[in-house]
């Protein structure tokens, strides 16, 4: 008796059994996450370094966001039309091309600060092009009702590179020379490069359009008309934009111990979202998956509430952790509408729009902290204040969006292709 419910709770690992293209996914995108954490960190932390100024900080988000704005469409447009697998592993390369400039950079005696909002702005360019490709392949790859333990173990790729990268990203910083932080990234790209070879073509649906304008706006128009995938997008977006303050951690590290716990602040996010997902085997029997999205994102909010008004590493990390679980509940359900719901020869463009809404949110939220964190707020009261306007704008979509709130699976689902 008590195996069961352990079994009903576990991570199901059937994808990785049954598919050797998405075990190579799988496990080249998690071995190449980690590197990219660990850049994720590390240049935020360099801009700090040599500004001493958060708002500086947060304005990478927006040389991330500018490119992202455009590149997301033309990505998910290209994701349609030719091989998925190509798209990804040629982002690939290039995202170790543009690692390979930063460690150059940082080999010099005065490292430009120009050139590392330039690298984060072609680093979002190459991610609008490859992530929307990526997300249309995953599907492909796996049996329609393998989908929902494709997205929790997709989740738990992700939060072992959000869990590792930054924590080893923390003692790397800590003990060595910046030129060897991003020369570990650079050797990670080599192996998911390996992995994506071997992963066998993906091409586009037989009924695929051609990249255009107009082949855009019928993504946009696809959108529009459902309610539950613009619920989807804009909880997220609210979310993120009240409730991320990682432009703070670089500040909110000093206050709390140093470079060192720089990393356990990035990780500790990735922490709870790994736990949340180790047990998320109930998730496949939850229909009213709109419902869970509106719960999660409320309960990210109170998370970063108590991170805000803590002044303990401990419970700082707990709060953090708490809103990291809450955030990949809210993703598990989120990845599943999409996969299950949308046509196979619209999953690039669509997977353009869902890019925008899980990334523009971190982005501008970035931008939002480092300027309340300015003023009298300061670190923290930038971090609490956002994350109680978070939990108000999720109330308030909820109350305008009653079919997201409404959403059962078990009436929405659309034969995927093959």
């Amino acid at each position: 008796m008590t195996d069961r419910p352990r079994r009903r709770l576990g991570l199901d690992l059937t994808p990785l059994r049954t598919s050797r293209d998405f075990r190579l996914v799988f496990f080249g995108g998690s071995v190449s996450g980690i590197g990219s954490f660990i850049t994720y960190v590390t240049i935020p932390y360099q801009v700090a370094r040599l500004t001493d100024d958060p708002l500086m900080v947060g304005l990478l988000g927006v040389c991330e966001l500018v490119p992202l704005l455009v590149m997301a469409f033309v990505g998910g447009a290209l994701a349609d039309f030719l091989d998925r697998r190509l798209l990804v592993r040629g982002g690939e390369l290039a995202l170790a091309g543009l690692c390979a400039v930063l460690l150059l950079n940082a080999l010099g005696d005065r490292p430009h600060l120009w050139l590392l909002f330039l690298v984060a702005a072609l680093t979002a360019t190459v991610d609008g092009i490859q992530r929307p490709a990526l997300e249309a392949m995953v599907p492909r790859l796996v049996r329609r009702e393998e989908l929902p333990a494709t997205m929790a173990l997709r989740g738990l790729g992700m939060q072992v590179a959000q869990l590792g990268g930054p924590a080893l990203a923390g003692v790397l910083i800590a003990s060595v020379d910046l030129t060897l932080v991003y020369a570990f990234d650079l050797a990670t790209f080599a192996f998911s490069v390996t992995c994506l070879t071997l992963v066998k073509a993906v091409p586009p649906p037989p009924d695929a359009d051609r990249p255009s304008l107009r082949s855009v706006a019928t993504g946009l128009r696809y959108a529009r008309s459902r309610q539950e995938l613009l619920g989807t997008y804009l909880v997220d977006i609210n979310a993120m934009f009240f409730g991320m303050p990682q432009a703070l951690y670089p500040f909110l590290a000093t206050q709390l111990g140093g470079p060192r716990v720089l990393g356990l602040l990035y990780a500790a996010p990735a922490a709870g979202a790994l736990l949340a997902t180790l047990a998320s085997g109930w998730t496949g029997r939850v229909h009213r998956h709109g419902l869970m999205v509106i719960i999660a994102a409320a309960l990210w909010g109170v998370g970063i509430v108590g991170a805000g008004l803590s002044d303990m590493l401990w419970l700082t990390l707990f709060c953090l952790a708490f809103a990291g679980a809450a955030d990949m509940i809210s993703g598990i359900f989120r990845m599943v509408i999409w996969s299950q719901t949308i046509p196979d020869h619209l999953r690039g463009r669509l997977a353009g729009i869902e890019m925008l809404s899980y990334t523009t949110g971190p982005l501008l939220g970035q931008l939002r902290s480092g300027l309340m964190a300015r003023g009298r707020l300061g670190v923290p009261g930038s971090i609490w204040v956002g994350g109680v306007l978070c939990i108000i704008g999720t109330a308030a979509l909820a109350l305008a969006l009653p079919k997201f709130v409404r959403y059962d699976a078990r009436d929405h689902l659309t034969p995927t292709a093959s």
